[in-house]
């Protein structure tokens, strides 16, 4: 069964249809110091043979969505392309000025725009475990995913697995998500040191996804942003490769994000390049005031 089948299947509209039909409502004002600035970049690497990585930047509403497939084969791919599609469409749509707000709040310690941010990751979750039941050769399928998403100044941020959100201000880098792994759990508990964890070889186990089950448990966060502060998501075909150190002297030494996103899947794939390797980068300008 190919994506295009799948994707029908569970009657998703498509992206170019929803993002024509928003177009010139959502965009974001900005002053006179500039715009935010958005860069992204995947790779197969230089061991795979298919990416099962996907990610969407919407920079109308702001948005950025990584996600890594698992499944193997084409299952890990059709999974994470249906995580950012349905994040991305319900988010577009939530976005609307005609949309209602959220009847309830899951979470009341947290904003409207991050509740429906949730909602939204819950409704990619539902439609890969029902595609996953309903054909055989997709059990088991399923997928991480880091959701950023940009309010003015509030950052919300909703995920769950091994795929990390970043904020790099004043020349020091902040990792915003806990890798839901058994390794990083044993990492927790104090079974297994750091050092220990990265040659360990669990680190891909995952105990938390998009798709083994109807509900799933998501992290979630909000951030206040600053002028000067970059947003990083990656999946962790960067992280395996790079360490944190690295990482903060690529974001440092560039200044445009798409320039940042390809440096960062070069040095993965310089390093080795073991697993498909994703970057969405966001760089909010200094003085930047959001209308």
């Amino acid at each position: 069964m190919g994506l295009n089948f799948v994707v029908s299947m569970v009657r998703m509209r498509p992206w170019a249809k929803i993002r024509a039909k928003f177009r010139g409502r959502l965009g974001a004002r900005v002053d006179g110091a500039g715009k935010i600035d958005f860069g992204a970049k995947t790779d197969v690497g230089r061991v795979r043979e298919g990416n099962e990585d996907n990610f969407r930047v919407v920079a109308d509403i702001q948005l950025m969505i990584v996600s890594d497939g698992m499944g193997g084969a084409a299952c890990g791919e059709v999974a994470s392309a249906l995580a950012v599609e349905t994040i991305a469409r319900e988010c577009a749509l939530a976005a609307a000025p005609a949309s209602d707000p959220p009847a309830v709040l899951a979470r009341a310690e947290v904003s409207a725009r991050t509740n429906r941010l949730l909602d939204a990751v819950q409704s990619a979750n539902r439609l890969i475990h029902e595609s996953a039941e309903k054909d055989a050769d997709k059990r088991g399928m399923g997928a991480t995913v880091v959701a950023a998403w940009l309010e003015g100044l509030r950052l919300s941020l909703v995920h769950v697995g091994d795929s990390r959100a970043y904020l790099f201000r004043g020349g020091a880098l902040q990792r915003l998500t806990f890798d839901h792994t058994l390794v990083a759990e044993q990492v927790r508990v104090g079974i297994l040191t750091p050092q220990q964890a990265d040659t360990s070889a669990w680190q891909s186990v995952l105990i938390r996804a998009l798709g083994p089950d109807e509900v799933v448990e998501l992290d979630v966060d909000e951030q206040q942003m600053h002028g000067g502060d970059v947003v990083l998501l990656c999946s962790d075909g960067l992280t395996r490769m790079v360490r944190d150190a690295e990482i903060a002297g690529v974001l440092g030494d560039t200044s445009a994000a798409q320039e940042t996103a390809n440096q960062l899947v070069k040095l993965a794939n310089q390093r080795g390049g073991e697993d498909n390797v994703t970057a969405v980068v966001m760089r909010i300008p200094m003085g930047y005031v959001p209308g």
